[in-house]
């Protein structure tokens, strides 16, 4: 399976493959229409706590991401994702944070990989 990731603020594509939107909070002024979602996964998204804590400053970046793959490890919700996914030869990851480099996307995306 291809992970690739964009942010769900960009236009959806049908080269996007299965839209999968991994934030908690739905994305301000994005309606469902227009994200065109296969699935909104909550549970694989980081907790409110470390999301709060990491409020998107760059320099705690590796740290948040460290956790956050500990998060992963230990919901299992990454392979659940994968098992939801499996039908599809494409997922795109959506997040709609600003920053396309220091995001949860970015870090789940990599994790499903080494799966």
């Amino acid at each position: 399976m291809n992970v690739r990731i964009k942010r769900v603020y960009e236009p959806a594509s049908d080269s996007d493959g299965y839209r999968v939107l991994v934030d908690r909070i739905w994305p301000r002024g994005v309606s469902k229409e227009e994200a065109r979602l296969g699935l909104w996964d909550k549970d694989v998204a980081p907790s409110t706590e470390l999301r709060k804590w990491f409020g998107h400053i760059p320099e705690r970046f590796d740290e948040f991401a460290a956790r956050y793959r500990a998060e992963l490890d230990a919901s299992g919700a990454a392979t659940a994702l994968l098992t939801q996914c499996a039908d599809h030869d494409l997922i795109t990851l959506l997040y709609g944070a600003h920053d396309e480099v220091h995001n949860q996307a970015v870090v789940l995306a990599a994790y499903l990989r080494g799966l």
